[in-house]
C-alpha cells in the first residue's frame, strides 16, 4: 500500500492541480474513466466543503492499494462563515457517489472528510 500526501491553499488554481493528481492516482488504482471522474468530483467537493467551513488550506492523504482511500483535513482556519445550503448539496453528492463517507465535525463544523473507493 502506497501513501501520497498533498497540502495546499484552498484557492481555484490549486483545486485544478488536485483534480489532475487525483486522476493520476485513480489510474494507478485501476479505476475506469467514469469512476475516476466521480472520485475527482468527490475530492473537489470535499475541499469546497472545508473552504466553506472557514479553512484556508487543507491536507489530503491518499492511500493507494486495492482501493483508493482519502483523508481530507482542514488546516488553517479563518473567520469566514459556512454556506449551509451549498454544504448540504456537496454532502448529498458525496454520499450518492461514494455510498460511505465520514464527516468528522468539531463544534458543528466539518474539519475532516474520509472515504475510499
Amino acid at each position: 500500500m502506497d501513501k501520497f500526501f498533498v497540502k495546499l491553499p484552498l484557492t481555484g488554481e490549486y483545486l485544478t492541480t488536485v483534480r489532475l493528481t487525483t486522476g493520476g492516482l485513480c489510474t494507478l488504482a485501476g479505476f475506469d474513466v467514469d469512476s475516476t471522474e466521480d472520485f475527482k468530483v468527490c475530492v473537489t467537493e470535499s475541499l469546497l466543503i472545508l473552504k466553506r467551513n472557514g479553512y484556508e488550506s487543507a491536507s489530503i492523504d491518499f492511500t493507494v492499494g486495492e482501493t483508493l482511500g482519502v483523508v481530507i483535513s482542514g488546516e488553517t482556519e479563518s473567520q469566514t462563515g459556512s454556506d449551509a445550503f451549498e454544504n448540504e448539496i456537496s454532502r448529498a453528492l458525496l454520499e450518492a457517489l461514494l455510498g460511505k463517507v465520514e464527516f468528522v465535525e468539531r463544534a458543528g463544523k466539518v474539519e475532516k472528510i474520509v472515504f475510499e473507493s
